[in-house]
């Protein structure tokens, strides 16, 4: 495991839109690239596990969202999808990226949703080679949010927040885990370590209202999907109680087969944590399966 102080000295920190961002890349720029974007209530950190075996073959770039793990965390603040997707897009054009590939968990799925249907309407930074989902609330009509985000959301989430200790954390995140893959105490540790960094815990309230986000622009971001003129894939822990089974049986209905999807059936909510050797080897078929992918359209 890459210690959370072995990865901050990976990166370092820029001023993108106004705000003190962190971010990693590895500048390998004859490689070709993937664009890494994080889950909440986490940060980058959470690709440690795929991170050696990726950077073997691909320049790798990845960020901590405002109000996440080593960037700025501003009180008071309206966080937003929008906000978020612009912040990665200052950072594209910061580092010049033409053209790479993106792998997005969570919160970061939606964020995704909203570059891709950026992308659809030829105003996006940089051009995008394929997207990769893994487990996310990419409908919020599927999304099924644990008590503690619900009791965030609502007007005694500063105190419900303000309660949670490493304890109440690490039980609720065990929670989405599959059963034979929970997370370590060192992992919990450390995700715990990068919510609380920079005083960060105190703007999950604010942070979580990217659920109302999800509401209001869900058809936007469910069109996203459907007039993608890139390679989707979905890699998905199927047991996961937000974002499982019932989350591609959807996806399948709505908006069609995935030109790749691989569904682990004992796997959780995060994929690339308790079964990074899966996520590689799927995510490795993927990209072998876009390079030789039609343009024109995201699903077969």
């Amino acid at each position: 495991m890459i210690s959370i102080d072995e990865w901050k000295t990976k990166g370092k920190i820029e001023k993108l839109n106004g705000f003190d961002v962190f971010f990693i890349d590895t500048f390998e720029i004859e490689k070709p690239t993937i664009l890494l974007i994080h889950g909440f209530p986490t940060a980058s950190w959470d690709w440690q596990a795929i991170w050696p075996a990726l950077e073997q073959k691909y320049r790798l770039v990845a960020l901590d969202m405002l109000g996440f793990g080593f960037s700025e965390k501003p009180k008071g603040h309206n966080y937003s999808i929008h906000e978020q997707a612009d912040i990665v897009e200052a950072l594209i054009e910061y580092l010049d990226l033409e053209n790479f590939h993106v792998l997005a968990h969570d919160y970061g799925d939606t964020v995704a949703q909203e570059l891709l249907a950026r992308q659809n309407d030829g105003i996006g930074k940089g051009d995008w080679l394929s997207c990769c989902l893994l487990n996310g609330g990419l409908f919020p009509e599927q999304h099924r949010p644990l008590l503690i985000q619900k009791l965030l959301r609502s007007p005694i989430g500063p105190l419900v927040n303000k309660l949670q200790s490493r304890a109440r954390f690490g039980k609720t995140f065990k929670g989405i885990f599959g059963k034979n893959t929970p997370p370590s105490d060192a992992e919990i540790d450390g995700f715990w370590a990068l919510m609380n960094a920079n005083d960060g815990k105190t703007v999950f309230p604010r942070l979580i209202r990217y659920l109302s986000d999800r509401a209001k622009h869900r058809l936007r971001w469910r069109a996203a999907l459907k007039d993608a003129r890139i390679p989707l894939a979905l890699i998905n822990g199927s047991v996961d109680p937000i974002s499982g089974a019932h989350m591609v049986k959807f996806y399948r209905e709505v908006i069609g087969e995935p030109a790749y999807l691989a569904e682990l059936s004992e796997i959780g909510h995060y994929p690339q944590v308790e079964a990074p050797g899966e996520v590689i080897e799927h995510y490795y078929a993927f990209l072998e399966i876009a390079k030789g992918f039609p343009s024109g359209a995201g699903s077969i």
